[in-house]
């Protein structure tokens, strides 16, 4: 029954019609599903491996209407990133053809395999939302040469999620007229999560890039920045940081 139902599960995550990862700057929100696997750190190196052996298999026999992005936390979790345009992409099962062409057994097995890798996986819906973001240049998830991540949690309460929008607006106000060259896309929880927080997410080079634009930025934004982020920080629940990278080598675009 597990195996199975982490078929199904992996059938849902993978699956959209074609749309490209981008998102344009537009009034209109782009959702994402994103399937968390909580890997064993004994089972890395398998999940990778297992990973890239399903993308030969999607490549070999030409997988339609199945495209991801693949984030590595730095906590061992894996995150799948796949675009939605709406909840009757539910419905969908694009792997079908995929198990036809492999032969069911084969196809089985292999997520036979991804299951000894994590004991723990799940599901949820987070949505961009450009009014919030703060990128110049353009409102988009591809950062080329840019892909270590850091994620801020900003977790709040029912009774503060307006007055927290309303401030992060003004931190992003702030941002323009200083003209930062720290940018960042703001995210709202949807489906499948206890609770509601923003998330913060911004792309670097590396690490050590990150901190030094983000000192460079503390210091443009100055003392009018440093009250703002502590009255945001006041109608915060709880905050939360993490890091990671992007995988490339683990997402799958069809052709």
């Amino acid at each position: 029954m597990k195996t199975m139902k982490t078929i199904l599960i992996l059938a849902l995550v993978f699956m959209l019609s074609p749309v490209t990862l981008n998102a344009q700057e537009t009034n209109n929100r782009q959702s994402y599903w994103i399937h968390e696997d909580q890997v064993k750190p004994s089972k890395q190196g398998d999940y990778e491996k297992i990973t890239k052996e399903f993308i030969e298999a999607c490549k070999k026999h030409n997988l339609k209407g199945a495209d991801w992005a693949t984030a590595r936390v730095n906590n061992g979790t894996y995150l799948s990133i796949t675009p939605i345009n709406n909840m009757s992409d539910f419905d969908k099962n694009p792997l079908a053809p995929l198990a036809d062409k492999m032969g069911e057994d084969k196809f089985n097995d292999l997520f036979r395999r991804f299951n000894e890798c994590y004991d723990k996986h799940g599901d949820r819906v987070v949505v961009l939302t450009p009014e919030l973001s703060y990128m110049p240049n353009g409102l988009t998830t591809n950062t080329a040469g840019q892909n270590y991540r850091k994620w801020h949690f900003l977790h709040v309460t029912p009774s503060n999620i307006t007055k927290l929008k309303a401030k992060i607006k003004e931190i992003k106000a702030l941002y323009q007229k200083k003209g930062a060259k720290e940018y960042f896309r703001i995210y709202y929880n949807g489906f499948g999560t206890m609770g509601d927080y923003y998330l913060v997410t911004i792309s670097a080079k590396d690490e050590k890039s990150y901190i030094e634009l983000s000192n460079q930025t503390e210091t443009l934004l100055g003392d009018e920045g440093k009250k703002l982020m502590g009255e945001m920080f006041l109608l915060l629940d709880k905050y939360e940081t993490t890091s990671g990278w992007m995988r490339p080598d683990l997402g799958y675009t069809a052709k």
